[in-house]
């Protein structure tokens, strides 16, 4: 029998060892797997789980330390741990943010989107053009901040040429807030999170990632298309938000009040040039990262760097003498948004660390050698207790990330996929990059903008339609590529 007692300063763990391999499962182990299982249980009920994974992390510092006080330093320890690790991602999409917001308000998206307009014919091509281009502007300007560079441009075209403004809202999401975000492939915020948590290099994860993407978005995206074409000829009612522009009233330039815009400040030649210069330099870093072979940090590192350039040269070009405080006001506007989205995420982050080495980090030499993290010890134990294989792993992979995903953030439950692709992956005896790749994908792509309605406020807006409506929209879909990317995953574990 397994017991454990503690008291203020004394903990008395009795241990079970799997004499076959050597590990050991502690009371830690265990009360660790029980917080997973609270944890999955509080997103399936839609609340928040940041209490939950504080409680968790106080809990197994009072285990380790025997000390309340040590365990609340335990819990500032963990924060920080976890915003070293997340920092990069944070600072990223900071700096992205704010430089997508000058470009906003100055009008330079729309001269840079403006000859695809011409190609919007047909709600054929509407749908595509819409959805590719999101994609594409996704990858290196992030799926919100595309959506307005892209929504006030592209809508109205693609409206003309038959397609409602429900079919533009899901072309928009599906592309970006889908196949763009859960991918990843530029930026590398997702798959450095999930690559963290499952303790492989990130490189992996975006190499297994690619496969899977592709199935995930060809038949997501072809069954919406299909939907909507039948929809289409049997003319339903759709809100088509004929006159529908968005309103560069809605964001007022830092500093200055509700309403001022910066359009036409800049001569239309100077605007082409922009709008050819921005792309172009962010298609020469992904020329410079296959030439100079950089991955993970040191590519977002040059995107990150060419962002504020750009940042720069833009706010010095439209500010003149006060381009000095201009360029501080983008850049706090651009970090109050990624702390702000990144700001539940960190206590999540902080209690999953702590499932690998991050809590002999965190918490001293906690678990001595053989042991490399709580995760690999239970996913040790699981293989000589359950029958895992691929089909049993993938299955699971998917139903986490899809539950992990339902609190509508999609990035703060992908730690939490890729602990326990570790764990299976470490119990099957391969594929974890495949695992951690596919729970990645499915708590992404329902949390990250296309099922969770208060995700899909961005595209809904923009577009004019209902974000629940969306949802809706997007369910038969999504589910749709979930089935057949977890079926393909199978094979390729």
């Amino acid at each position: 029998m397994t017991k454990f007692f503690f008291c203020a300063y004394s903990v008395e763990i009795i241990k079970h060892r799997r004499e076959s391999d050597g590990v050991e499962l502690t009371a830690l182990h265990y009360v660790y797997l029980l917080f997973i299982v609270v944890i999955m249980g509080v997103m399936i009920m839609r609340r928040d789980t940041s209490l939950v994974c504080i409680i968790g992390i106080f809990t197994i510092g009072l285990i380790v330390k025997g000390s309340v006080y040590l365990a609340l330093s335990g819990i500032f320890h963990s924060f920080i741990y976890a915003i070293t690790e997340l920092l990069g991602t944070i600072l990223i999409i900071s700096i992205i943010v704010a430089m997508s917001r000058i470009l906003l308000i100055t009008g330079i998206n729309e001269v840079m989107v403006a000859p695809i307009t011409t190609l919007i014919c047909t709600p054929f091509q509407a749908y595509w053009i819409t959805g590719l281009l999101m994609m594409v502007i996704s990858w290196f300007f992030w799926p919100s901040p595309a959506v307005a560079l892209l929504g006030a441009v592209l809508l109205p075209a693609a409206v003309r040429a038959g397609l409602p403004a429900m079919g533009v809202a899901v072309a928009m999401n599906l592309f970006g807030h889908g196949i763009a975000l859960s991918s990843d492939f530029v930026i590398q915020g997702a798959p450095r999170l999930t690559a963290t948590a499952a303790g492989i290099p990130v490189q992996s994860v975006v190499s297994a990632s690619v496969p899977l993407v592709f199935v995930m978005g060809l038949v997501a995206t072809a069954t919406a298309y299909w939907l909507l074409k039948r929809d289409i000829k049997e003319q339903a009612d759709f809100s088509r938000c004929e006159t529908a522009e968005l309103s560069y009233a809605s964001y007022a330039p830092p500093g200055e009040e509700q309403g001022a815009n910066l359009r036409n400040i800049l001569p239309v030649r100077v605007k082409k040039v922009l709008a050819v210069l921005v792309p172009g330099l962010f298609f020469l870093d992904v020329a410079i990262m296959y030439a100079a072979d950089l991955q993970g940090g040191d590519a977002t590192a040059l995107i990150g760097g060419t962002a504020v350039f750009i940042l720069v040269l833009i706010t010095l070009l439209v500010y003149r003498n006060q381009s000095l405080e201009k360029v501080t006001a983008y850049l706090i506007d651009g970090f109050t948004f990624g702390f702000t989205i990144f700001g539940p995420v960190i206590p999540i982050a902080a209690f999953f660390y702590l499932g690998d080495a991050g809590i002999n980090h965190i918490m001293g030499q906690v678990l001595p050698p053989p042991s490399e993290g709580i995760v690999n010890d239970i996913g040790l134990a699981i293989a000589g207790l359950v029958p895992l294989n691929p089909a049993v792993g993938a299955v699971t992979l998917t139903l986490v990330g899809a539950i992990t995903g339902l609190d509508g953030s999609g990035f703060s439950g992908i730690a939490l996929a890729g602990s326990i692709a570790h764990l299976f992956a470490t119990a099957i005896g391969s594929g974890i990059a495949t695992l951690t790749a596919l729970g990645q994908i499915a708590a992404i792509w329902v949390g990250g903008g296309t099922l969770v309605p208060w995700a899909l406020i961005p595209a809904a807006a923009i577009c004019g339609v209902s974000p629940f409506e969306l949802a809706r929209r997007n369910l038969l879909p999504v589910l749709a590529g979930l089935a057949v990317t977890t079926i393909v995953a199978m094979f390729l574990i």
